[in-house]
């Protein structure tokens, strides 16, 4: 009779850790929408907002890159399951809550920080090539741009998402750089774990702006839900949730791993680019770093010429893997507004109208270095733009993912309310902190 009471309880635990298995199995097989989301966010442009954080106040700003890390998590896994649950990206399950000129108008939004994003990535490119093997800088900037939209258009998206995750590992370089120079660990450990509350003023706020808007980015929100949404579409036998609800917890947890793995990579080299120019520039006289090239100049005399070599190299896969992504988070959330087909899973003939989109992101974006485009009044406009988006975006999703018509019965778990909320607030303070700067 013992052992007939222990069956079903026996037979429970091993369905629950076959499903456990199975999850985990799928996260590593499939994993890429949360690491290639996660590592794009360390672009060029990132690069110099973390550099010139560590660079202008030290330890101090370590902290940031813990703090943000679940906010982080949360409104990107939100993210990637608006686009599994419904098999459609931001902007397509926006119109379906939200009147269509208020859409369009964050679309527009979106496409216009995107477009500075791109061009200042692309020069901040094609400054580190030149620097590494010499010729022209804007020779440079022009065969990347083009590349990259070259790729996009003719490879097929399952390879080209491979080619991505490869990318991701350049991003390890900022972690070698460490190792060059000496690191007081002790210290570097009590920054990071208690914020320095008396320094929460001038332009200290306004760097804890600039980093929170930089790591939390409404463009990486857009293209992890579509490239969920992609997932759907690219493989035949998986399905959008509200179809195929057997396939939720699978599909749920590994969205979770995966989410929690690219976020946790965007984080650390968040954390070792800030560790890097705190240790080397901090206290050196030269804190005036403003671009990503900048910050691998200041490396050389102090760090030597290798860490130099491999911080430039940096610049330039961290661009490779961020600048598709811009451009295709552009074009989703253009595409998904206007009701186009959509997908990079398509040829470029049959879904002309988000290619084109996609097109004039990266052609745009590439022009800016050709008008004698100021880097950091680029850098400056998407910041202002993604830290005023990011908080009534984040909001919408918030309230969309309680809607049943949208999401069905994946209604958001209480931990990813909690913890979603808490991000727009705090995106929200942000905003309202760097108006006040302004003023």
């Amino acid at each position: 009779m013992g052992a007939a009471e222990h069956a079903p309880h026996q037979a429970s635990s091993h369905v629950a850790r076959r499903t456990k298995s199975s999850a985990i199995w799928l996260a590593v097989t499939h994993i890429g929408p949360g690491l290639v989301t996660g590592a794009s966010d360390d672009d060029p442009s990132g690069i110099a907002t973390y550099s010139q954080a560590g660079a202008q106040f030290g330890f101090n700003v370590l902290w940031m890159a813990v703090f943000s890390y679940p906010l982080m998590c949360a409104v990107q896994e939100i993210s990637a399951r608006i686009g599994r649950v419904t098999g459609r990206g931001i902007s397509a399950n926006l119109l379906k809550s939200y009147p269509r000129p208020v859409v369009v108008f964050i679309v527009l939004l979106l496409l216009v920080s995107s477009i500075f994003n791109l061009g200042a990535d692309l020069g901040a490119m094609g400054d580190a090539v030149h620097l590494l093997f010499g010729g022209a800088a804007w020779f440079h900037i022009l065969w990347l741009g083009i590349g990259s939209l070259v790729l996009q258009v003719f490879v097929r998206y399952t390879r080209y998402v491979g080619y991505l995750k490869w990318l991701s590992l350049s991003l390890f370089a900022y972690v070698i750089t460490v190792f060059f120079v000496n690191v007081p660990w002790l210290t570097v450990l009590q920054h990071s774990l208690v914020p320095p509350v008396r320094s929460f003023r001038g332009s200290y706020v306004t760097m804890v702006v600039a980093v929170l808007g930089t790591t939390i980015s409404p463009y990486l929100f857009f293209w992890q839900a579509s490239q969920e949404a992609e997932e759907v579409k690219d493989r035949k036998k998986e399905k959008a949730l509200v179809r195929a609800p057997e396939q939720a917890e699978q599909q749920l947890r590994r969205i979770r791993l995966d989410t929690y793995l690219g976020m946790a990579v965007s984080n650390i080299v968040a954390f070792f680019i800030m560790l890097t120019s705190a240790v080397t520039v901090y206290g050196h006289g030269n804190q005036e770093i403003q671009t990503a090239t900048q910050a691998a100049k200041a490396l050389e005399p102090l760090a030597g010429r290798y860490a130099y070599v491999v911080f430039s190299l940096g610049i330039i896969g961290t661009g490779l893997l961020a600048v598709p992504v811009l451009a295709g988070a552009a074009a989703y959330a253009v595409g998904e507004a206007m009701q186009w087909r959509v997908g990079l899973q398509f040829k470029a003939r049959r879904a002309e109208k988000f290619y084109i989109a996609l097109g004039v992101a990266i052609l745009v974006g590439l022009s800016l270095n050709f008008v004698h485009l100021n880097t950091i009044k680029a850098l400056f406009v998407a910041a202002v733009i993604n830290g005023f988006l990011a908080s009534p975006v984040m909001a919408m999703m918030m309230l969309m993912t309680r809607n049943a018509k949208v999401m069905g019965k994946f209604l958001l778990p209480r931990y990813l309310r909690i913890f979603g909320w808490a991000g727009t607030l705090v995106m929200c303070a942000a905003s309202l902190a760097f108006l006040l700067q302004l003023l």
